[in-house]
C-alpha cells in the first residue's frame, strides 16, 4: 500500500468555521490574523479507498491554515511556502509517500515546484485529472442542454494558466470558435496564435457571445457576474474559490453552472471531514493523488505552470482503470436536477 496526504485550506475566512466554530463570531480580519499564527495540522484520516482492481490505499487531510488572499496578497511568499512545506511534512510523518496540493496551495508561486524541491515525498497538484474532468463535464453538460460544440463558441477564462491552457488546447479540437480570456494580453494573444480559430481578450464581457465557458482563474473572488453570460450557456467553474458569482444562481436560471472536477471515489471511502461534497465524492485534484497512490507511483506528477496533454490522457485512463468517475453535476453545492437542465434547453430553444 502507498499512503497519501492531501493539503487543504479555508477558501475564505468564513470557511475556517468548519474547523473553528468560534470563527462565526469574528470579523474576517480577525480570523485571518488568527490563521496566520496557526501551524498546519492533521484534519482527518481517509479510509476505504478501494480500486476496481482490488488495491486499497489510505491517507490524511492536512490543514494549511491560510486563505487564498493571504497566500497571494497578504503574506510573504516565503512564509506561505514554509506553511505548505510544514503541512507536507506532517503528512510524511503519518506515513504518506505522495502528497497532493489542494486549491491555492497548488497555485501560489511556481505551482508546486519549490514545494517538491523542499520535500522528501512526492508532490502533485492534481491538475492533470482536473483538466480531464473539466473537459468531460463541459462536453456532457453541452450535450444535455443541446449545444453542438462544432457549431458553438467556447470561452476559457484563465486561459494562460496551467489548467486553462490545456483545457483550451484539447477543447479547441471540439468547438467551432474559441475565446481565450486572460489578464496578460501578450501571453493570451501568444496562446491564441497557436490555436486555430481562437481569439484573445482580457475582458469577461466577451462571454456574452459564448455558448460554453470553462473558467479556472487564480482570483480570490468571483469575476463572472450574471450580466456576463449568454442565455442558455453552460459554465464549468473549476476554480476554488469560485470564479462565478453566487448571484448567477439567483438571477440566471437560464444558465447552467456546474462545478468542475466532482468525482465519485471507488470503495466505501470515509474522508472523516466535511468539505462540502456529498459522501464518497471528492475534487479531481484529490482523486489524482489517490489514483497515483493506488498505482504505487510515489513520484512527482503534475507540477509547475504547464499540464501536458499526455498527462491528462494518462490520468483519464488510470481513473477508469481504478473506478473513478464524474459524480453527476453540482451547482453551488447542490445537485443539478432535470428541471434545471430543461430550463436551459428552453432558453436555447432546444
Amino acid at each position: 500500500m502507498t499512503p497519501f496526504g492531501f493539503v487543504i485550506h479555508p477558501l475564505s475566512p468564513r470557511d475556517a468555521a468548519r474547523k473553528y466554530p468560534i470563527a462565526r463570531l469574528l470579523p474576517d480580519g480577525a480570523i485571518e490574523a488568527l490563521l496566520a499564527r496557526k501551524r498546519p495540522m492533521i484534519v482527518s484520516e481517509i479510509r476505504g479507498v478501494r480500486s476496481l482492481t482490488g488495491k486499497e490505499t489510505k491517507g490524511w487531510f492536512v490543514g494549511c491554515p491560510l486563505t487564498p488572499a493571504q497566500m497571494v496578497r497578504k503574506l510573504p511568499l516565503s512564509l506561505v511556502y514554509d506553511r505548505i512545506c510544514e503541512a507536507v511534512e506532517l503528512a510524511r510523518r503519518e506515513g504518506a509517500q505522495i502528497v497532493g496540493l489542494g486549491a491555492f496551495t497548488s497555485v501560489v508561486g511556481d505551482g508546486g515546484v519549490t514545494i517538491a524541491e523542499r520535500s522528501s515525498v512526492a508532490i502533485t497538484t492534481g491538475n492533470s485529472y482536473t483538466v480531464a474532468t473539466a473537459i468531460e463535464g463541459t462536453l456532457e453538460a453541452c450535450e444535455r442542454v443541446g449545444i453542438q460544440p462544432e457549431r458553438s463558441s467556447l470561452a476559457v477564462v484563465g486561459a494562460t494558466g496551467s489548467i486553462g491552457k490545456t483545457c483550451a488546447t484539447l477543447l479547441s479540437e471540439r468547438f467551432g470558435r474559441l475565446v481565450l480570456v486572460g489578464r496578460d494580453s501578450a501571453r493570451t494573444e501568444a496562446l491564441a496564435e497557436t490555436l486555430p480559430g481562437s481569439e484573445a481578450t482580457t475582458s469577461v464581457e466577451r462571454l456574452r457571445d459564448c455558448d460554453a465557458v470553462v473558467t479556472v482563474t487564480s482570483s480570490d473572488s468571483a469575476i463572472i457576474q450574471p450580466e456576463h453570460l449568454k442565455a442558455g450557456a453552460v459554465v464549468c467553474d473549476v476554480a476554488r474559490p469560485r470564479d462565478v458569482s453566487v448571484r448567477v444562481a439567483k438571477e440566471r436560471p437560464d444558465v447552467l453552472v456546474i462545478e468542475g472536477g466532482v468525482v465519485a471515489v471507488p470503495g466505501d471511502v470515509d474522508f472523516g471531514f466535511n468539505f462540502g461534497f456529498p459522501p464518497k465524492t471528492a475534487y479531481a485534484c484529490m482523486s489524482e493523488t489517490m489514483i497515483l497512490a493506488l498505482e504505487d507511483r510515489a513520484e512527482c506528477y503534475t507540477l509547475g505552470k504547464d499540464v501536458s496533454v499526455e498527462q491528462v490522457r494518462e490520468m483519464l485512463e488510470l481513473a477508469r482503470k481504478h473506478g473513478f468517475r464524474l459524480a453527476g453535476f453540482r451547482s453551488f453545492e447542490r445537485a443539478v436536477d432535470d428541471e434545471a437542465i430543461e430550463r436551459v434547453r428552453a432558453a436555447r430553444g432546444s
